[in-house]
Order: C-alpha cells, then sequence, then structure tokens
C-alpha cells in the first residue's frame, strides 16, 4: 500500500509528461484564439474559470482523466468566458455577474461599514497605503475594494476625478 503511493511504473510517469505537456500547449493554444483576456481577473467570474482551467490542467496532467476530455472542459471554459465577456456589455448581465467596487476610503477618513461589508480590516488599509508609497493621510484620496478582490489607493496632488469613481459603492 505505501509502496503504491510512493512509487509509479514508467507508464505513468510518461503518461503525466504527455499529458501536461499537451495539456498546457493545447490551452495554451485556446488563449492564443480566445485573446489575452482570457486569464484576466476582471470579474469574480473571470477568476474561476481561471482557477477551473488550472484545475482542470493538473486533473488531466495526474488523473487517469482522458487527455480528450480534460481539453474538451477547458476548451468549453473557454468559450464560456468570452461568451460571458460579450453578454456582459448588457448591464443586467454585468450586473449579475460583476461583483460592484466598493468605497473604504474616501479622502483620509474610513468608511467603517464598507470595511465590515467587504471583510477589510485597518490593518489590511494600512498595508495597502504602505505598498502604494502613501506617505501621509491627507494625500489619500480614495481607497476603493475592486471586484477583483484587490485593493486601489488613489493618492497625490490635485483633486480626484470624480469619473475614477465611477460605479463604486458609496455606502
Amino acid at each position: 500500500m505505501v509502496e503504491d503511493w510512493i512509487t509509479t511504473s514508467w507508464t505513468e510517469i510518461a503518461l503525466v509528461v504527455v499529458s501536461s505537456i499537451v495539456t498546457v500547449a493545447v490551452v495554451i493554444l485556446f488563449v492564443r484564439i480566445a485573446g489575452l483576456r482570457t486569464f484576466a481577473k476582471m470579474s469574480s467570474f473571470d477568476f474561476a474559470i481561471t482557477l477551473a482551467i488550472g484545475s482542470i490542467i493538473a486533473t488531466t496532467a495526474l488523473t487517469s482523466t482522458p487527455l480528450v476530455s480534460g481539453l474538451a472542459s477547458a476548451g468549453v471554459l473557454i468559450f464560456l468566458k468570452i461568451a460571458l465577456a460579450r453578454l456582459r456589455r448588457f448591464s443586467s448581465v454585468a450586473g449579475f455577474v460583476d461583483n460592484e467596487p466598493i468605497l473604504l476610503m474616501e479622502g483620509p477618513e474610513l468608511i467603517e461599514s464598507n470595511l465590515r461589508r467587504a471583510g477589510v480590516s485597518v490593518r489590511d488599509i494600512r498595508e495597502k497605503l504602505r505598498e502604494a508609497n502613501v506617505l501621509r493621510m491627507e494625500d489619500v484620496k480614495a481607497v476603493v475594494f475592486e471586484t477583483t478582490g484587490d485593493i486601489s489607493v488613489l493618492h497625490g496632488e490635485g483633486p480626484l476625478d470624480p469619473e475614477l469613481l465611477e460605479g463604486v459603492r458609496r455606502s
């Protein structure tokens, strides 16, 4: 039993190598056809598809999943991503699929209710402010929890263009 866990046959190793190479090559081909946005994480759906494709690559390479089944599954997910990217032009689809960005700081003031809603701590905000090289709190114009889960820090001199906060939930 332990021996089965530690060792394998040369045939199994060869199948893993071939499955890995073919799967990655075909996914790269799919991405070249579908375009750069294929692995962009612009929405929660984008992120989920990216994770699913990674899982398919691993499963196809390391299990007895037939190679063609894994490739077909990856192809279907990439097709769905392309189709949904086109459908997101309609506000009803975008509203269903996309998360809404949330304003966490307006100027130097924290918005506590939005921090709770986003599940972000004050410690997280301070870390992001340091990463953005903010030297003074009064230089902060806004901090936004983006639809991807990233936190954007808008800071610097001069006023903030209101267009940058279009579509961002304030409270």
